[in-house]
């Protein structure tokens, strides 16, 4: 089993590297200086502080969006609502951080509180359409993200919005709500203290509570859960419910500790990337936060070769786009794979 997982690393990180590659190709057709361009894109987000924070702070997000994706897919759910939940949850969040006075150390500890239970709400109705009437969590989950990013902006223009700016965006949040940047230039905040406590509540959830076992149990094998006693209703409920939990804590982290105020327009994409993020990492929570500081690392090297070279940041689709096929074709590699099991079982005789 232990060689299983180190063939599943080598394996990614082949992957990985033929993408890569296969961006340099592509730099080199477009570009007229393909080796500057590309080494930009490499070093670029190691260059200075305020780039390097920018990094972490990409990751955050993504860090939260891909926990609550692996926490759905380890059921064997095909949860695509994270994106909405992460939406609700920043605006559940912006409202307390707008209306609820509280003193500064309870006040963001309520507004996380509150976003993740506006997720958990996002969360729960695709998992009672599955669990009671077979409904697609697919459709549902997808359908949903739309449903809810209208009644968030409907919310904050017609409720929350501040009349005397210049665009669409919420009254400030009162200052006692905000997660503290503390790393100046950067804008790194106290937001990835909880990402990492999330990390840590996922795997533990995951790998040593009978809840998580269960979970686990109905992801691989529904008729055996079924069979053996497990309430496989009740798991597929709570773990689109807790998917949703963390999603929309992530949420509040990012409207917290970054903007203070609300002023999304669309849908962020924090969710939709928080599938590659979890597929990289193979749904193991303690992967998901190299996973996301991986595709952080992409996307700041990306933007910073588009501002500084003439190959736009579009090329990081291609490199993501081949990445992704590879990780998830079973049969790259599958030779290597099988010699592997075949000498194991040769060493058991």
């Amino acid at each position: 089993m232990k060689k299983e997982h180190v063939f599943e690393v080598v394996r990614s990180l082949v992957a990985i590297l033929l993408a890569m590659l296969l961006g340099f190709i592509v730099t080199y057709l477009v570009s007229k200086q393909p080796g500057e361009a590309f080494q930009s894109f490499l070093t670029g987000p190691f260059t200075s502080p305020r780039r390097f924070g920018n990094l972490i702070e990409a990751a955050i997000p993504l860090t939260f969006t891909g926990l609550a994706v692996s926490m759905a897919f380890q059921a064997a759910q095909f949860n695509i609502g994270a994106e909405g939940q992460f939406f609700f949850g920043a605006t559940a969040a912006t409202i307390v951080g707008i209306t609820v006075p509280a003193p500064g150390w309870l006040h963001p500890i309520l507004a996380l509180a509150v976003g993740g239970v506006a997720g958990a709400f996002v969360g729960w109705i695709p998992g009672v359409l599955k669990a009671r009437w077979g409904a697609s969590e697919l459709v549902s989950s997808l359908m949903l993200n739309y449903v809810f990013f209208r009644v968030g902006m409907y919310l904050i223009n017609y409720h929350y919005r501040d009349t005397t700016a210049g665009a669409m965006v919420s009254l400030p949040l009162k200052e006692t709500s905000w997660l503290t940047q503390f790393l100046p230039p950067t804008r790194i905040h106290y937001g990835i203290f909880v990402a990492i406590l999330a990390v840590i509540f996922t795997y533990l959830f995951l790998y040593r509570s009978r809840w998580g076992y269960a979970l686990r149990m109905t992801g691989l094998n529904l008729p055996f859960a079924n069979y053996s006693g497990i309430n496989t209703t009740s798991v597929i409920t709570y773990s689109q419910v807790i998917s949703g939990v963390v999603a929309g804590i992530g949420g509040a982290v990012e409207m917290l500790g970054i903007y203070h105020r609300f002023q999304w327009l669309a849908l962020p994409g924090y969710g939709f990337d928080g599938i590659i993020v979890a597929i990289l990492a193979r749904n193991n929570p303690l992967g998901i936060p190299l996973a996301a500081l991986f595709l952080a690392y992409l996307r700041t090297g990306a933007d910073i070769m588009a501002r500084t070279t003439d190959v736009s940041a579009e090329m990081i689709t291609v490199i993501q786009a081949v990445m992704i096929l590879l990780v998830t074709a079973q049969a790259f590699l599958a030779g290597w794979k099988h010699r592997i099991v075949v000498k194991e079982a040769k060493q058991s005789v």
